[in-house]
């Protein structure tokens, strides 16, 4: 399996999950929260088969079964007081009405994929809305527009993309099992990105649940909250049932590689010359750097670095282009291979070549790890003396990747204002620094070295990152930018970390947050709270 594979397809462990009960909450109020569910929810679909509550048989199992990162799963102390996985939108909105009205946290969750796992724990009594079951994913290709509901994941979007033309796509994820309502709602990045933009940058429409339980569209939602919800965080605003998507279009044919080089290759300059020339390349390229080290035995350790490459177009097209903008690559025929669109994603998420797409319907991540992510953005070439400590401390540590993620194209073109994703123009590249264990590595017990180590790859490049803020990606979620705690939003903790997820944006999103969720509803450990009203003089 190559290294691009890591983030959805990694080593398999059995997992056993022994966690505690929930948090202290009344009983009263529990009931009467079970009780209230059914008013509020549409008779045609029964919610009373969508209630899961510790009792039942199946809690445990639907708990875990997309709770994707086992550091967060194994040390969560407390579990939900019930699961509510909507069948229908009404049972969404009850389950807002009724957590509302009967004093529980909400956390919404679509493919459990939230790095520090927000979207299933908390240390107040909570309910989880699982939105799984609502899946539906409805093309118009007259229109060239589809509606997707939350719980539909990046690889049934691919898929039903693939049945319906061989000439459209969208931007998005390489994780296949990534659910929808949350991966656009943190902006939705991937290699269309230079091409297209984010998966929001491609968004026209949406329905989100009020904190009172209304179902609202672009027009009745309003601007404000429309702009919001694109790269701002949904689960600050209300809950994501459907996001409306225009598709865009590629070629019948386009063109992926991987060229792999350690530093006995000459890595180091080639990773050099990659920063200089990846964000400058047309459009139709992108090619992602992904340095991963490499243990040989003993003390004889290097770094393979690898340049995997997606071109919208050729091969022919794509060399000539290559022979002129980064020869130093060395690309070759033989380096190349030509496939649909469709493939091409099955190939970004480290399947074989010639794998059926029927497996972009596989909705459940069945391996699972534990980890630790982060993230940076570099807005000026890291110097090979960089790159040289960077290699060091990923040699060091061993169980580790780091992604660079090219900016430049479309990226550039969008001002940091248009939604509210901020991070555009200016940007040479995002990493992702990824550190990863499994049981027989410590489990549960080494989290606090494994995080340590995370730290200290991150603390190493300080000197090179984006800085005052040093920023960060919403979607790759790290509570060591800051945080609060589970009941409560603090405004100036919500600062620190809102300005190194949103820049500039935050204190409109703080003002759109007072208005359509004044009462704080919506909360977790990095939500976005209300503006404060100024005091009267």
């Amino acid at each position: 399996m190559k290294a691009s594979s890591y983030t959805c397809l990694i080593v398999s462990i059995f997992v056993l999950l022994s966690i505690s009960s929930a948090a202290s909450y009344n009983p009263v109020d529990f009931d009467a929260f079970l009780q209230c569910l059914p008013k509020h929810s549409d008779h045609s679909v029964s919610i009373a088969g969508a209630i899961l509550t510790p009792n039942n048989a199946s809690f445990q199992s639907t708990y875990q079964l997309r709770a994707n990162n086992l550091r967060i799963l194994l040390s969560a102390t407390s579990r939900p007081v019930a699961i509510i996985t909507a069948l229908h939108p009404s049972h969404a909105q009850a389950a807002v009405i009724c957590a509302k009205r009967h004093g529980f946290q909400l956390r919404i969750r679509s493919g459990g994929h939230d790095y520090e796992g927000l979207s299933y724990i908390s240390d107040v009594p909570f309910v989880i809305l699982d939105m799984f079951n609502l899946k539906s994913i409805d093309i118009d290709m007259k229109t060239e527009t589809a509606w997707v509901q939350a719980g539909a994941t990046i690889g049934e979007l691919y898929y039903s993309i693939a049945k319906k033309s061989k000439v459209h796509g969208f931007p998005s994820g390489v994780c296949t099992t990534v659910g929808i309502g949350g991966h656009f709602s943190g902006g939705g990045y991937g290699f269309l990105m230079r091409k297209y933009g984010l998966s929001i940058d491609n968004v026209i429409d949406a329905q989100l649940i009020d904190a009172n339980g209304r179902i609202l569209d672009r027009k009745s939602m309003g601007e404000d909250v429309f702009w919001a919800i694109r790269g701002g965080g949904t689960t600050s605003f209300g809950i994501i049932l459907s996001w409306r998507i225009k598709l865009v279009r590629v070629p019948p044919r386009v063109t992926v590689f991987n060229v792999q080089r350690t530093l006995e290759q000459g890595a180091t300059e080639l990773a050099y010359r990659w920063q200089q020339v990846a964000p400058k390349l047309p459009q139709d390229l992108f090619i992602r750097l992904q340095p991963v080290p490499i243990n040989n035995g003993g003390n004889n350790k290097t770094v393979r670095v690898s340049f995997i490459g997606h071109f919208l177009g050729q091969a022919d097209g794509l060399l000539r282009l290559m022979n002129v903008r980064f020869p130093e690559l060395g690309l070759t025929r033989n380096d190349c291979l030509e496939m649909s669109w469709v493939e091409s994603a099955l190939n970004w998420a480290g399947f074989p070549n010639g794998t059926s797409i029927d497996v972009l319907l596989n909705r459940v991540q069945v391996d699972r790890v534990f980890y630790k992510t982060k993230s940076d953005y570099y807005k000026a070439v890291i110097p090979k003396q960089g790159l040289e400590t960077l290699w060091q401390v990923l040699m060091d540590i061993e169980d580790i990747f780091v992604q660079f993620n090219p900016y430049g194209g479309r990226m550039e073109e969008i001002s940091e204002s248009e939604t509210a994703f901020a991070h555009r123009g200016g940007n040479l590249f995002k990493a992702l620094y990824r550190i990863q264990w499994s049981e027989s590595e410590g489990g549960i017990n080494a989290t606090g070295r494994y995080v340590e180590m995370s730290r200290r790859l991150y603390n190493a490049m300080v000197p090179y990152a984006s800085s005052n803020p040093r920023e960060a990606f919403f979607n790759y979620r790290d509570l060591d930018v800051g945080s609060n705690e589970s009941g409560e939003t603090d405004f100036e903790v919500a600062k620190e970390y809102g300005a190194k997820y949103f820049r500039n944006n935050l204190m409109r999103l703080a003002s759109v947050k007072a208005k359509i969720d004044p009462e704080n509803f919506f909360k977790n450990e990095q939500s976005i709270p209300p503006l404060p009203t100024p005091p009267s003089h």
